[in-house]
């Protein structure tokens, strides 16, 4: 069995026309019948397909939540595990310069080239099969995700959890700032002071540093709660 009939497998779909599949896992690096028009595609396909799926799903969930859930769900590091999970590392052509940079482990490579297997699927056999195919691998992460909280940054969750129990909202402090001005390292507390709690992270600017010093006291403010 050669490598493109395990990933159809892994797919479970089998492509009438096999070279709509080459193309999909070509990179623009490698030729030029590459994959970059399939990948236009196949965004749009998959944005329809999860729309769909969320909307079966989640049938009291409004459209904004519903849009933040999508993007979360559509966003390049969830297609770059999927891609990972299918082993299309191991089947992309890539350029010379792409191979020797790692392209194969690139998640905006892995991202682009599953949505273009995704626009491949469409134009080979048509709708339903695309639907099947993006049902199949998203299900497990849909079934697994709250509405609630998915795609929602750090701070934002931790403020809507301190707002929930009627606590004073988190107080963030840059307390040290080091690097020269074009490559600096921020150092932020977050304080929730009616629990007293306080995290301390750092971060490349200090949004950063404020989104990583949240999620620790999130993770502080959870595990108090089960005590």
């Amino acid at each position: 069995m050669t490598a493109l009939h395990t990933l159809e497998k892994a797919l479970h779909y089998q492509f009438q026309q096999p070279d709509l599949l080459q193309q999909a896992l070509t990179h623009r690096s490698y030729g030029a019948r590459h994959n970059e028009r399939l990948e236009f595609l196949g965004d749009g396909v998959l944005n329809f397909i999860v729309a769909a799926l969320l909307f079966e799903q989640f049938q009291r969930i409004d459209e904004g939540d519903l849009s933040r859930v999508r993007a979360s769900l559509v966003k390049q590091d969830t297609l770059a595990q999927l891609a990972q999970q299918l082993d299309l590392s191991d089947l992309l052509r890539l350029g010379e310069g792409e191979l020797k940079s790692g392209g194969f482990n690139r998640p905006s490579i892995l991202a682009d080239a599953l949505e273009a297997v995704f626009g491949a699927i469409y134009l080979d056999g048509g709708f339903t099969p695309a639907y099947h195919v993006i049902e199949r691998l998203y299900q497990p992460l849909i079934q697994d995700c709250d509405p609630k909280t998915l795609g929602k940054d750090a701070k934002t969750l931790l403020q809507e959890m301190v707002q929930g129990r009627r606590l004073e909202l988190p107080v963030y402090t840059v307390v040290a700032t080091q690097g020269a001005a074009h490559d600096q390292v921020f150092t932020v507390d977050c304080a929730l002071a009616e629990l007293g709690i306080r995290t301390q992270a750092k971060g490349r600017s200090r949004r950063a540093a404020e989104q990583a010093a949240a999620a620790l006291a999130i993770e502080a403010l959870n595990k108090a709660s089960k005590r």
